[in-house]
């Protein structure tokens, strides 16, 4: 390895470099967004009391199916793999031709969501039942139940769990190269092809995705730990005031 040639490539590729993190960055933002919605809302629907007759349990029964299939295709399957089918496979099956960019958001977002489902649903199941209980006898439907008392709870115990998949998404969207998506990876294989400098490319690339997932990671335990509040309380005395 040259430092030479590692300053050289910097300073002669350093906008591509840039381009190509912000669009890694984008596309793993996004898809960690989408996905995140995804997963609450299936994480919501899976875990509704499914009633003993009526159209509602037929309802609830073909939804968790549906679901279910969801979630374990796309657990089950390698992401750069569904990149091909559904970028290819929509243009071959269908003749729809997809812009590369909502491709990548459309699988990391799905991909992301059927993870996102299951992490919802053991999230919510390890709230005490006891509070469903409770939120039930003061009237409150099911509904209500997850707004106001489940969910808060929930999004603050997965939030770990939510910020190591976007981390996850970060490093993932190198196989979206498959279907020509400029990221990071991507950019660094033409710069690598440019000066045949292969170690040296790959080396600033892999800096900058540390860079990158290091920062990320610090940023989400900052807000973590604003979330948690502070470590000691003042209790205030009304009668003070």
């Amino acid at each position: 390895m040259s430092l030479e040639w590692i300053i050289r490539i910097i300073t002669d590729n350093w906008a591509m470099f840039l381009r190509g993190a912000g669009v890694t960055l984008l596309i793993a933002f996004v898809g960690t967004v989408i996905g995140a919605a995804i997963g609450l809302l299936a994480g919501v629907i899976r875990t509704i009391p499914v009633p003993e007759s009526g159209p509602k349990k037929v309802i609830l029964k073909v939804v968790n199916i549906v679901l279910s299939i969801y979630i374990e295709f796309f657990r089950g399957t390698p992401m750069i793999v569904q990149a091909m089918v559904i970028y290819y496979g929509s243009a071959m099956a269908f003749g729809f031709d997809m812009n590369v960019m909502v491709a990548a958001f459309i699988v990391v977002s799905i991909n992301t969501g059927a993870y996102m489902a299951e992490i919802v649903r053991g999230g919510i199941i390890s709230i005490d039942k006891g509070q469903f209980e409770a939120a039930q006898a003061i009237g409150m439907n099911h509904v209500q139940t997850m707004w106001n008392v489940v969910m808060p709870q929930v999004i603050r115990n997965i939030l770990p769990a939510t910020g190591n998949h976007f981390i996850i998404n970060i490093k993932d969207t190198s196989v979206l190269n498959v279907i020509s998506v400029s990221e990071l990876y991507f950019l660094t294989k033409s710069v690598a092809g440019n000066n045949f400098r292969y170690f040296e490319s790959f080396f600033v690339a892999c800096m900058i995705y540390f860079v990158m997932t290091f920062a990320v990671t610090k940023i989400l335990r900052h807000f973590e730990k604003k979330l948690d509040g502070p470590d000691s309380y003042t209790m205030v005395d009304a009668k003070a005031k």
